[in-house]
Protein backbone atom coordinates (compact mmCIF):
# COMPACT_ATOMS: atom_id res chain seq x y z
CA UNK A 1 0.00 0.00 0.00
CA UNK A 2 1.43 3.56 -0.74
CA UNK A 3 1.29 5.78 1.97
CA UNK A 4 -0.29 8.90 2.57
CA UNK A 5 2.24 11.45 3.26
CA UNK A 6 0.34 14.76 2.63
CA UNK A 7 -2.92 16.60 3.64
CA UNK A 8 -4.11 17.17 -0.37
CA UNK A 9 -3.27 13.71 -1.23
CA UNK A 10 -5.04 12.41 1.91
CA UNK A 11 -7.86 14.89 0.80
CA UNK A 12 -7.70 13.64 -2.67
CA UNK A 13 -7.93 9.96 -1.52
CA UNK A 14 -11.43 10.24 0.83
CA UNK A 15 -12.82 12.42 -2.10
CA UNK A 16 -11.71 9.39 -4.24
CA UNK A 17 -13.88 6.67 -2.86
CA UNK A 18 -16.17 9.23 -2.07
CA UNK A 19 -16.88 9.46 -5.75
CA UNK A 20 -16.31 6.11 -6.20
CA UNK A 21 -19.17 4.94 -3.08
CA UNK A 22 -21.40 7.67 -4.91
CA UNK A 23 -21.08 5.78 -8.24
CA UNK A 24 -21.76 2.37 -6.77
CA UNK A 25 -24.91 3.63 -5.06
CA UNK A 26 -26.58 4.71 -7.99
CA UNK A 27 -25.80 1.47 -10.58
CA UNK A 28 -26.73 -0.26 -7.09
CA UNK A 29 -29.86 1.62 -7.18
CA UNK A 30 -30.36 1.08 -10.83
CA UNK A 31 -30.09 -2.28 -11.14
CA UNK A 32 -33.02 -2.52 -7.91
CA UNK A 33 -34.89 -0.79 -10.30
CA UNK A 34 -34.25 -3.00 -13.01
CA UNK A 35 -35.32 -6.19 -10.91
CA UNK A 36 -38.72 -3.87 -9.61
CA UNK A 37 -39.82 -3.56 -13.40
CA UNK A 38 -38.96 -7.21 -14.13
CA UNK A 39 -35.94 -6.38 -16.48
CA UNK A 40 -33.80 -9.02 -14.99
CA UNK A 41 -31.76 -8.99 -18.19
CA UNK A 42 -30.70 -5.61 -18.12
CA UNK A 43 -29.95 -6.00 -14.39
CA UNK A 44 -27.91 -8.85 -14.98
CA UNK A 45 -25.85 -6.90 -17.34
CA UNK A 46 -24.68 -4.05 -14.80
CA UNK A 47 -22.96 -6.95 -12.81
CA UNK A 48 -19.57 -6.34 -14.03
CA UNK A 49 -19.65 -2.83 -13.82
CA UNK A 50 -20.69 -3.34 -10.37
CA UNK A 51 -17.55 -5.93 -10.03
CA UNK A 52 -15.17 -3.48 -11.41
CA UNK A 53 -16.45 -0.52 -8.72
CA UNK A 54 -16.50 -2.58 -6.05
CA UNK A 55 -12.87 -3.89 -6.75
CA UNK A 56 -12.11 -0.05 -7.05
CA UNK A 57 -13.54 0.65 -3.77
CA UNK A 58 -11.68 -2.04 -1.59
CA UNK A 59 -8.97 -1.04 -3.21
CA UNK A 60 -9.54 2.61 -2.10
CA UNK A 61 -11.21 1.70 0.91
CA UNK A 62 -7.81 -0.60 2.18
CA UNK A 63 -5.10 2.34 1.23
CA UNK A 64 -7.41 4.27 3.27
CA UNK A 65 -7.04 1.69 6.48
CA UNK A 66 -3.43 1.76 6.39
CA UNK A 67 -3.16 5.33 6.35
CA UNK A 68 -6.26 5.66 8.93
CA UNK A 69 -4.29 7.64 11.64
CA UNK A 70 -2.86 10.27 9.21
CA UNK A 71 -5.84 10.24 7.05
CA UNK A 72 -8.10 11.19 10.01
CA UNK A 73 -5.49 13.85 11.56
CA UNK A 74 -5.14 15.40 7.78
CA UNK A 75 -8.90 15.40 6.90
CA UNK A 76 -11.21 15.04 9.59
CA UNK A 77 -14.06 17.07 7.92
CA UNK A 78 -13.85 15.07 4.68
CA UNK A 79 -13.67 11.84 7.05
CA UNK A 80 -16.87 12.96 8.91
CA UNK A 81 -18.58 13.49 5.29
CA UNK A 82 -17.19 10.14 4.31
CA UNK A 83 -18.45 8.27 7.47
CA UNK A 84 -21.84 9.14 6.50
CA UNK A 85 -21.57 8.37 3.23
CA UNK A 86 -20.89 4.89 4.18
CA UNK A 87 -23.46 4.40 6.72
CA UNK A 88 -25.88 5.50 3.45
CA UNK A 89 -24.33 2.98 1.42
CA UNK A 90 -24.59 0.41 3.98
CA UNK A 91 -28.57 1.10 3.83
CA UNK A 92 -28.60 0.76 -0.03
CA UNK A 93 -26.64 -1.82 -0.17
CA UNK A 94 -28.80 -4.03 2.75
CA UNK A 95 -31.93 -3.25 0.46
CA UNK A 96 -30.14 -4.14 -2.87
CA UNK A 97 -29.51 -7.65 -0.95
CA UNK A 98 -32.90 -8.26 0.09
CA UNK A 99 -34.15 -7.37 -3.57
CA UNK A 100 -31.88 -10.01 -5.26
CA UNK A 101 -32.39 -12.48 -2.59
CA UNK A 102 -36.46 -12.15 -3.51
CA UNK A 103 -35.90 -11.87 -7.15
CA UNK A 104 -33.86 -15.39 -6.64
CA UNK A 105 -36.42 -17.10 -4.58
CA UNK A 106 -39.11 -16.18 -6.54
CA UNK A 107 -37.76 -17.09 -9.89
CA UNK A 108 -36.18 -20.70 -7.80
CA UNK A 109 -39.68 -21.30 -6.85
CA UNK A 110 -40.77 -20.63 -10.17
CA UNK A 111 -38.59 -23.10 -11.50
CA UNK A 112 -39.01 -25.58 -9.05
CA UNK A 113 -42.73 -25.47 -9.05
CA UNK A 114 -42.41 -26.25 -13.15
CA UNK A 115 -39.91 -28.87 -12.29
CA UNK A 116 -42.98 -30.43 -10.40
CA UNK A 117 -45.77 -30.05 -12.70
CA UNK A 118 -43.79 -31.39 -15.71
CA UNK A 119 -42.72 -34.47 -12.92
CA UNK A 120 -46.61 -35.22 -12.44
CA UNK A 121 -47.67 -34.74 -15.80
CA UNK A 122 -44.76 -37.38 -16.81
CA UNK A 123 -45.21 -40.10 -13.63
CA UNK A 124 -48.25 -42.72 -14.41
CA UNK A 125 -51.26 -42.18 -12.67
CA UNK A 126 -51.39 -44.81 -9.74
CA UNK A 127 -53.05 -45.80 -6.90
CA UNK A 128 -50.99 -47.08 -4.00
CA UNK A 129 -51.76 -49.22 -1.52
CA UNK A 130 -53.79 -46.86 0.72
CA UNK A 131 -56.11 -46.24 -2.41
CA UNK A 132 -54.54 -42.84 -2.90
CA UNK A 133 -52.96 -41.82 -5.95
CA UNK A 134 -49.05 -41.62 -5.15
CA UNK A 135 -46.73 -38.74 -6.05
CA UNK A 136 -43.92 -39.12 -8.27
CA UNK A 137 -40.41 -40.11 -6.76
CA UNK A 138 -38.05 -37.79 -6.94
CA UNK A 139 -35.35 -39.36 -7.47
CA UNK A 140 -36.28 -40.32 -10.74
CA UNK A 141 -37.27 -36.62 -12.08
CA UNK A 142 -36.82 -35.29 -15.50
CA UNK A 143 -34.47 -32.71 -16.49
CA UNK A 144 -35.72 -29.51 -16.92
CA UNK A 145 -34.58 -27.33 -19.68
CA UNK A 146 -34.95 -23.58 -19.97
CA UNK A 147 -34.20 -21.39 -22.90
CA UNK A 148 -33.11 -18.25 -22.24
CA UNK A 149 -33.94 -16.55 -25.31
CA UNK A 150 -37.24 -14.36 -25.51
Amino acid sequence: MTRITSVAEAEKTVDEVSALIDKLTALMQEEMALVHAGRVRKAAALGEAKSALAGALYVGGERLKANADFVRRAAPARCAVLQNLQEKFRAVLQKNMVVLATAHAVSEGIVRRLSGDLARKAAPQVYGSTGRATAPNPRHGRPLAISRTL
